[in-house]
């Protein structure tokens, strides 16, 4: 039935009072339409998406070439079940991604609908490699709000909240980051991470032996947690720690993969680093149901036929969608528009930072490529005070207000993280002129901010 004024009035009735109220929304109507980085609403309101359905349609909303994908393969056969025979764009896609992968090793693929499902995937699957119960996983991370993916993630206890225990035999390390060990935000990478080796060396000596670990689980550029970029060093030293004790690497690259920071797959930026095993998913399919694992084919053998699998598991007209998204970036310059895209956007909020107006308002500006945050200071943190004489004075609840006056002039924004964080995850196809609009109103709305107090 075609959406009239009156229908999409009675429907946006319906949603706010049948769709559950643990559900939240930055923007109370119904998004009706759109492309390439804009949307509109069922009042004609046109906004600027800086969310990209949270780092999902990363090549933009309704994109061509994966539309007549979709449309493509839904004229074929929609669905073809994984544990009954293969379908033609599963197999495209394993042939798409294997010279893309960020080591030849990872050759064995699995796909399935989201984050959260590859990650308990993968929970079975080192553990039934490795013979070993537990896992360890850093403060601050996200994997996913199912139960086993839930008992990974660090970033907020709204997670779990009233939950009671979702999975046993999981420890968290402190990832190196200023906020997890407690210091100050201008303290040296290199001391965040001896600081963040040291834990994780004492936790493996008091909490957990490492002959009982079957993996550490990673992400490369913490996602919900803040956006904090996981020094090289960092990742190199976790291989290591890996290796020595026989432990599984596991790098999570769902939200950080598939050029959301300006390379591929982030773990490129680390020259010789090798993961056992790989979550994706995000920006894999542009906001089509799609994630994936791959590891080493020997670790993939260590689960035996049956143990995996599922109804919707690699759907056809997904992975369609997907071998459409890689199409595009083997063709078109994705990556070198969100490297261009990141000097502006960073280049904007450094000097924000450094304007005497608003400087006093931002902890950090952080991330790579188009995965960027800036944190705003906390009157709850004192050690993201140094440097101002009144912390009393540092507004409340800064993220929330530079987001609704976002909001009001056009742009959508998330805040992340339990600090007080923005993030910026545009489409990776967002212009010039578009990232400097959505710059402006964001730089104006925090000195407003500022100016209010």
């Amino acid at each position: 039935m075609p959406a009239t004024d009156a229908n999409l009035s009675s429907l946006l009735a319906t949603g706010k009072k049948h769709v559950t109220p643990a559900l939240t929304r930055i923007h109370d109507h119904i998004l009706v339409k759109g492309q390439g980085t804009k949307v509109w609403d069922e009042e004609g309101k046109e906004y600027i998406d800086f969310t990209a359905g949270i780092g999902v349609t990363n090549l933009g909303h309704s994109h061509p070439a994966v539309t007549a994908a979709v449309v493509n393969q839904a004229q074929q056969i929609s669905h073809v079940q994984c544990s009954i025979a293969f379908n033609v764009p599963y197999l495209q896609l394993v042939e798409e991604l294997l010279p893309l992968m960020p080591d030849p090793s990872l050759d064995c693929f699995y796909f399935w609908n989201s984050g959260s499902e590859a990650i308990e995937m993968v929970l079975k699957l080192v553990k039934r490699a490795t013979g070993r119960p537990n896992v360890i996983c850093m403060q601050g991370s996200y994997h996913g709000r199912t139960n086993g993916a839930a008992g990974l993630t660090k970033s907020k206890t709204v997670y779990t909240m009233g939950t009671g225990v979702t999975m046993p035999g999981v420890y968290a390390t402190p990832f190196p980051y200023w906020h997890a060990l407690g210091v100050s935000p201008d303290t040296p990478e290199e001391e965040l991470v001896n600081m963040a080796k040291f834990q994780l060396e004492l936790l493996v000596k008091t909490q957990v032996q490492p002959g009982d670990v079957a993996a550490i689980f990673c992400e490369p550029v913490i996602g919900e947690g803040g956006y904090v970029p996981a020094p090289s060093s960092w990742l190199m030293y976790l291989r290591e720690f890996c290796d020595k004790h026989g432990i599984l690497l596991v790098i999570d690259e769902v939200q950080s993969g598939f050029g959301r920071t300006g390379k591929m797959f982030n773990s490129e930026y680390t020259p010789g680093f090798r993961p056992d095993v790989m979550t994706f998913a995000k920006g894999l399919a542009n906001g089509y149901p799609l994630s994936g694992v791959v590891s080493r084919r020997e670790i993939m053998e260590k689960q035996e036929p049956g143990t995996i699998g599922g109804t919707y598991a690699g759907n056809a007209v997904s992975c369609a969608a997907a071998v459409a998204v890689a199409e595009v970036f083997r063709t078109q310059p994705i990556l070198e528009n969100v490297n261009a895209r990141s000097k502006q956007l960073f280049d904007a909020l450094h000097a924000l930072q450094a304007n005497p107006k608003t400087g006093s308002l931002i902890a950090d500006v952080r991330g790579k490529g188009l995965m960027v945050a800036v944190e705003f200071r906390s009157r709850a943190d004192s050690l993201t005070h140094k440097g101002v004489a009144e912390p009393s004075k540092i507004p409340e609840n800064i993220g929330k207000r530079v987001q609704k006056i976002c909001h009001d002039n056009g742009i959508f924004i998330l805040t992340t993280s339990c600090f007080d964080t923005m993030r910026f995850i545009p489409p990776l196809v967002v212009t010039e002129e578009e990232m400097q609009k959505a710059i402006d109103v964001f730089s104006k709305a925090v000195e407003e901010v500022a100016r209010e107090g």
